[in-house]
């Protein structure tokens, strides 16, 4: 007999809102989860773009039980060389061998640092880029969303999310994504740009290539590294394994988490060889994890990047999310839907209609939500292994409940 923790939750779990799903989830599989008492939820969110290749996918547990099997944690990062570590980063590194006309001046990424989490791989990358350039400036844009911590948080381009944690990192400002004439606020000053190829918790929002190439163009003016933050769109969920392929541009530092680790916490910020040295010296460790690059995660987030280049699921994305777009049609509610892949925000006229809708689905055995910054549009982010027929029933059962409204 199943005993409900739900009370449980309430009293000591630590809340993030006073609105909570508090769905008690008892197993997931795929594209599903279930509940305690058995009703089964199509997940059309992938725990905020984290189950790229569905939950508990075969491979990924797989690789998992394999690595118990030898060992977990040996000692802190960077001083013994593990097997499952080693094969994870030079994985990724020869995801990145690519040749751009718009390259980074420090040559192809071919080292990384594995962190714990997307937010740590944004900390690890300020501090990289202030250590490398000798300026302490950053520039990041408006509703861009980059983590929780103290340094990541400055970074927020909303100061509803911010304001009440003052103060703050200094030397931060922010720019409207896409909009070229802000790019002359990069000048000598500025140790980085850290930006979204797709801008996540601001609703989707898209650039264009000739927006990407001036961005590129100017930091290599002025000597500023250009981040790239993928921790939402890396691994796959746009249709290229990276985001930024699709614009013929190169970065100076890349990010990932989410979709990176099958399930698993993991994070990472990535360089080339020549910047990230710096963090070797002056002083001696200049970063340094215990638990970053977790042997077990290692393992997970390989077989996971294995799993999503065999089986092409960056390019299935695209036919998938163009299925999704034809379907999410409502001629008084949805004004319209925007994205790449399987990257989706579905816009609606109000935060009370979406939030009627988003609590109807779940009721329809559907899990959907909304964005930071952008409470009226639904997020659309399914595991990318989700089928055709999954993706129907899904928008058949968010048309029903828009018709309901």
């Amino acid at each position: 007999m199943h005993i409900s923790h739900r009370q449980h939750f309430f009293d000591h779990i630590a809340q993030t809102s006073d609105y909570p799903l508090a769905l008690e989830i008892d197993r997931a599989e795929g594209v599903y989860m279930y509940g305690t008492d058995g009703k089964r939820y199509l997940d059309l969110i992938s725990g905020i773009g984290v189950s790229s290749v569905g939950h508990r996918h075969p491979e990924v547990l797989k690789a998992i039980y394999d690595q118990l099997d030898k060992h977990m944690h040996l000692l802190v990062y960077g001083e013994y060389v593990q097997g499952t570590q080693v094969q994870l980063a030079k994985a990724l590194a020869d995801t990145l061998k690519f040749e751009s006309k718009n390259p980074s001046p420090y040559g192809l990424i071919n080292n990384v640092y594995f962190t714990n989490s997307g937010t740590e791989a944004v900390e690890g990358a300020m501090k990289l880029a202030k250590r490398f350039t000798g300026k302490a400036e950053f520039i990041s844009c408006f509703n861009a969303y980059h983590g929780a911590t103290q340094g990541a948080l400055s970074l927020s381009g909303a100061e509803s999310f911010k304001q009440s944690f003052r103060p703050l990192l200094p030397q931060i400002r922010n720019i409207r994504h896409g909009v070229i004439d802000d790019i002359e606020q990069i000048t000598e000053k500025t140790a980085g740009v850290i930006i979204e190829i797709v801008g996540g918790e601001s609703g989707i929002r898209l650039a264009n290539t000739e927006y990407f190439k001036a961005l590129r163009d100017k930091c290599t003016e002025t000597g500023t590294l250009l981040i790239f933050d993928e921790v939402q769109t890396g691994f796959g969920r746009t249709g290229s394994f990276w985001a930024f392929e699709q614009y013929d541009i190169y970065p100076d530092i890349l990010l990932s988490a989410k979709g990176m680790g099958g399930g698993m916490p993991i994070g990472a910020f990535m360089a080339s060889q020549e910047v990230m040295q710096v963090l070797k010296t002056n002083p001696v460790l200049g970063h340094i994890t215990t638990f970053g690059g977790h042997p077990v995660s290692c393992a997970s987030s390989l077989a996971a990047l294995q799993v999503t280049l065999r089986e092409d699921l960056p390019a299935k994305a695209i036919g998938k999310g163009a299925l999704l777009k034809s379907l999410l049609v409502h001629p008084k509610i949805i004004k319209e839907v925007r994205g790449k892949g399987l990257m989706l925000a579905a816009e609606m006229e109000s935060f009370e209609k979406l939030k009627q809708t988003i609590d109807l689905c779940i009721d329809g055995g559907v899990v959907t939500d909304w964005f930071l910054f952008c409470d009226n549009s639904m997020r659309i982010a399914p595991p990318l292994t989700i089928t055709e027929d999954q993706i129907r029933e899904g928008c058949s059962v968010i048309l029903a409940a828009l018709d309901k409204i």
